[in-house]
């Protein structure tokens, strides 16, 4: 522990500069007493610190004496910079680890690649989650990521859409997957084969020591790639052709529909500027959802039996509200 501490002296008035004892007691969370007698084990050790006194004062190293504690080199380093996720690594349990290599990554550079690291590092910024949804609270991700590093086995209680809702499972986890700010972990489940489940569906989590032998085949990006191209053939289990209106086809590179946009792509408009294509669906009932959103701006031609749904959901809510009218309160002076 302490040699680690060492270290991050070492780096921190690498990377910073002068320190004051009480800042890198601060950083470390550790007492200013400590901060002294790592001072002088690194003074033993042949590291060249001293200190300036003074109310502006503090230890800093010798000009030009510097560490490469990496064997990166500053390319390489500089790089790293753009793909740091210091949410995820939070999330994962590993923020202070990641503060810390952090810094070992500024260590390989020289003052003027730090600037353009820190350039990097405070220019491009990667907000995974979608837009318009809370964060999700996940209690178990990290003991699932503590599992996934040990190949330890875990019992969950996991929260799935079929009765009985609420199910035990035991797991072996094989790695974790962020897609579109959701958390997934795979994992060996009882039968042998590898399984996805979402992270936020896991109500409770038993971690019993024991462990198991990761499969040396599996391959986490390939097993990905491989179920979301299985995922993606197999929710659509049908067609339905429709007609666009023209202000409908205008608006469809700014609505979040890659479905309806991607069908009416290059398609030639009919004499009254409708657009006739063949759109993709689940279900009738997740069409119908889909596209009453559009109201006069679809037209559904095929099947018949999604028409007809949007029919029936098109009464409920005429029904709803013309039904309302008679049940609104009355306003003051007695008008409705």
């Amino acid at each position: 522990m302490r040699s680690s501490r060492l270290v991050s002296i070492l780096l921190l008035l690498q990377n910073r500069g002068r320190l004051s004892a009480g800042a890198l007691a601060a950083e470390l969370e550790v007492s200013v007493r400590t901060i002294y007698r790592d001072i002088d084990a690194l003074l033993a050790a042949g590291v060249p610190v001293y200190a300036d006194q003074g109310r502006t004062g503090g230890y800093q190293l010798v000009d030009g004496y510097r560490t490469r504690l990496t064997g990166l080199t500053a390319s390489e380093a500089e790089s790293l910079f753009m793909v740091g996720l210091p949410a995820a690594a939070s999330a994962l349990g590993f923020g202070q680890s990641a503060a810390s290599a952090e810094q070992k990554l500024l260590a390989a550079l020289s003052p003027d690649q730090r600037l353009r690291a820190s350039v990097l590092r405070d220019r491009f910024h990667l907000d995974l989650p979608a837009w318009y949804a809370p964060p999700a609270d996940l209690p178990f991700l990290a003991p699932l990521a503590a599992a996934v590093i040990a190949s330890q086995v875990v019992t969950v209680t996991y929260r799935r859409w079929e009765e009985p809702r609420e199910v035990p499972r035991t797991l072996s986890p094989l790695g974790l997957v962020m897609k579109n700010g959701v958390w997934y972990v795979v994992a060996l489940a009882s039968s042998g084969s590898p399984r996805t489940y979402r992270v936020s569906n896991v109500l409770d989590l038993d971690a019993s020591g024991e462990t198991f032998e990761r499969p040396d085949s599996f391959d986490l990006a390939g097993y990905w790639a491989t179920q979301v191209a299985s995922w993606d053939k197999r929710r659509f289990t049908s067609t339905t052709t429709v007609r666009l209106s023209p202000a409908l086809v205008s608006r469809l590179p700014d609505l979040s529909d890659p479905l309806l946009a991607a069908a009416a792509a290059g398609v030639v408009p009919d004499d009254d500027g409708w657009v006739t294509v063949d759109v993709p669906i689940e279900s009738v009932s997740n069409a119908a959802h889909h596209l009453l959103r559009y109201a006069g701006d679809v037209e559904v031609l095929s099947p018949p039996e999604l028409r007809e749904e949007l029919i029936s959901r098109a009464q409920q809510v005429v029904a709803l509200y013309i039904g309302g009218l008679s049940r609104a309160p009355e306003r003051p002076g007695g008008e409705r």
